[in-house]
């Protein structure tokens, strides 16, 4: 038997790096490694980057920059840097910061027990950024599983094709591939086994999913999926608004495990920054697809993601974007400054946005978010919510006793006492019908319907 050693990851950026994450401990088990959420306790320390922000970029270089002293104190620790700026940068991470031992990209997570093993037999950097698939196509074994008892993500496919302006993914993330239906299905019976009730599909387009090799279209593997015992509920991201198809949209309309939110990111509310966004769909075909998905659930809530201060946009268009999220009405918006990113064409164009106009849009555009999602929230009041119980919430209750937390089917985020006889019992995972009395931009609070 192997002596225990321990990893530690940190993990930045999107739902797929968590995945990821997850996939690193699970890889290097048969190394003897048994994840720890102590950083002094850790023999291999990864940090998971993100590139598709220059922030998240700066985040990952600041957390190594502290691992020096660790380093020099304890010179047995192995430090790694995975993901996406480690795909971007390669050997530039070493010359930067030469305490770096290990530097492997994206599609190098197959290869991380070689890797790693690489490194331990020979004291040599290792530094792996071909852009070769090395595709983890195995059932974990149980125990490797970590035990997540209410939700978790769930990769379908990694890459992408479309070649936005502004972003980097293509180029650190590779071309589109999907996963077979039939190791999809094989991994989320054995998180169902082990407990979880909800997964989360992912992908950087799910629209696209299996066109390629020809295996199965997106909603035809959402049919699959619901059709697994002891699953309750069924969520994806991120979806393309120019491939979202009549196919899934009736998916709304047939599934119940489906659940009532759609992330259907927009960008922005003008058809000139769209059109040089390279995103291939216009104001008004984005809006047509949220009028046939609220025809088919016409309570369905819906969140995007909006880039302000591209390259060339001008207060009109500005005034467009503040004019769409109006129209549509979001539930919930990510929206974010552009910057400036290696290889994406947007670095070459030119009228650049100045800094200080950014962040004010962002201020305006997050000002009207916040008002919108207290008037949708607002429209839930005395509503029964069936609410997937997540966890114990961080915060007390009136009378000083603690919160139960969880969402509800269209994602909302929902706290609620729990009934003086089963505060010591333990209902995450369950679901729970509440009756919203109090309605926050970001949350609702309210009372069980009947007793646990």
């Amino acid at each position: 038997m192997l002596p225990v050693k321990y990893l530690y990851v940190y993990t930045i950026g999107c739902q797929m790096n968590v995945y990821d994450s997850e996939m690193f401990g699970r890889v290097l088990q048969p190394l003897g490694y048994a994840s720890t959420p102590d950083l002094d306790q850790a023999d291999l320390i990864i940090v998971n980057t993100c590139s598709v922000r220059k922030k998240a970029e700066e985040k990952a270089f600041s957390f190594l920059g502290r691992l020096q002293a660790m380093k020099k104190k304890n010179p047995g620790l192995v430090v790694a840097m995975g993901g996406c700026v480690a795909q971007q940068e390669g050997a530039r991470v070493v010359a930067r910061m030469p305490w770096v031992d290990i530097v492997f990209g994206t599609r190098a997570a197959g290869r991380l027990p070689a890797i790693v093993r690489a490194f331990q037999e020979t004291g040599n950097r290792v530094i792996d950024i071909t852009m070769d698939e090395a595709p983890i196509e195995f059932l974990p074994p149980k125990d490797a599983v970590k035990k997540t008892p209410v939700s978790t993500f769930v990769t379908i496919m990694r890459g992408c094709d479309n070649f936005c302006s502004y972003c980097i993914v293509p180029y650190v993330r590779g071309r589109e591939t999907s996963r077979t239906p039939e190791n999809i299905i094989r991994e989320i019976e054995a998180l169902v086994a082990d407990g979880v009730r909800e997964v989360t599909l992912l992908g950087q387009n799910v629209n696209s999913y299996g066109l390629k090799e020809g295996i199965c279209s997106f909603p035809d593997l959402l049919r699959k999926v619901a059709r697994i015992d002891g699953l309750a509920r069924i969520r994806f991201a991120t979806s393309h608004p120019k491939d979202l198809s009549d196919d899934l949209i009736r998916a709304y309309g047939e599934l119940d495990k489906l659940c009532n939110h759609i992330h259907l990111p927009v960008q922005s509310g003008s058809d000139r920054v769209l059109k040089r966004m390279n995103r291939k769909y216009t104001r008004a075909s984005y809006i047509d697809r949220i009028e046939r998905l609220r025809a088919v659930r016409p309570d369905i809530a819906v969140s995007s993601d909006m880039i302000v201060g591209f390259p060339g946009e001008t207060d009109e268009d500005f005034e467009q974007t503040l004019d769409l999220v109006k129209t549509i009405g979001y539930d919930g918006l990510f929206a974010f400054i552009y910057s400036d990113r290696p290889h994406a064409p947007a670095v070459k164009f030119p009228d650049k946005v100045p800094e200080d106009v950014k962040k004010k849009r962002l201020e305006a555009l997050l000002r009207l978010e916040k008002s919108l999602s207290q008037m949708r929230n607002d429209a839930y009041l005395d509503r029964i919510e069936a609410v997937l119980v997540e966890g114990r919430s961080k915060k007390a209750d009136a009378d000083g006793g603690f919160q139960w937390s969880g969402r509800s089917s269209s994602n909302k985020v929902v706290n609620f006492p729990a009934p003086g006889d089963v505060k010591g019992s333990d209902i995450t995972g369950r679901i729970i019908d509440v009756r919203i009395e109090r309605c926050l931009p970001h949350s609702l609070w309210g009372k069980p319907l009947h007793g646990f």
